[in-house]
């Protein structure tokens, strides 16, 4: 994964940490809400990795309060693309204010409501659940940014998920992408449940419920073949 600064630019440590707290201090003065996605969420839930820079996720409708209050705090912001994406700098750190994800996923109550609150760089701060990292990081994966993949991977091996709510945000944003996720996961040998995988692609393929429920001349479904 390629650095967000050009070379010899790069934050250092004390500069990131400092950054995030004064990030944190400014959404909760303004009463902002917020998560935390990117690489703060991976690490938190996915695999230990190295992040420099700091991706705050808000509803559409706060993403300019958010870059007014990071900008009375001493951050040097734009309005970088008002599609998806404001940016705000201190001490040379990125701050991404992300207002729509690939897939069209918003920031929403019930995002809010999942919210881990998590304590990193002596900050606590809300983390965005793991079941919407994965949903989001499913459907941002690219052929240059194939690390969401692997992050998304990590989460169902790491963490105990609820997979109704999963199933329910992967409709809605990315049912294929999700569903090919939770394939390739088996195939590395990771523990999805069978109902999981079969609801997804009755989704994405309705068209073949019937015959998935016909009887072979062995009085077996496919269904029941693929479960044995």
């Amino acid at each position: 994964m390629g650095s967000h600064y050009p070379e010899g630019e790069e934050p250092t440590d004390e500069d990131l940490q400092a950054t995030f707290a004064d990030t944190v201090e400014a959404l909760a003065a303004a009463e902002v809400p917020y998560l935390l996605i990117g690489g703060l969420s991976a690490s938190a839930f996915a695999r230990p990795r190295i992040t420099d820079d700091i991706d705050v996720f808000v509803r559409p409708d706060m993403a300019r309060k958010v870059l007014h209050a990071l900008a009375a705090a001493g951050f040097e912001t734009e309005e970088t693309d008002d599609r998806w994406l404001f940016k705000a700098f201190k001490r040379g750190v990125l701050v991404d204010v992300i207002f729509r994800s690939s897939g069209d996923v918003y920031l929403d109550d019930e995002m809010l409501e999942r919210a881990d609150m998590q304590e990193h760089w002596g900050v606590t701060a809300p983390l965005i659940s793991p079941e919407d990292l994965l949903v989001i990081k499913a459907v941002a994966t690219t052929e240059h940014g194939s690390h969401h993949w692997y992050d998304a991977l990590a989460v169902i091996a790491r963490c105990p998920l609820d997979w109704a709510y999963l199933m329910r945000r992967a409709r809605q944003a990315g049912p294929r992408r999700v569903l090919s996720l939770l394939l390739y996961a088996e195939s590395n040998d990771l523990a999805v449940p069978a109902e999981v995988i079969e609801a997804l692609f009755e989704v994405v393929h309705p068209q073949l419920k019937d015959s998935l429920d016909v009887p072979a001349p062995n009085g077996r479904t496919p269904k029941e073949e693929a479960r044995t």
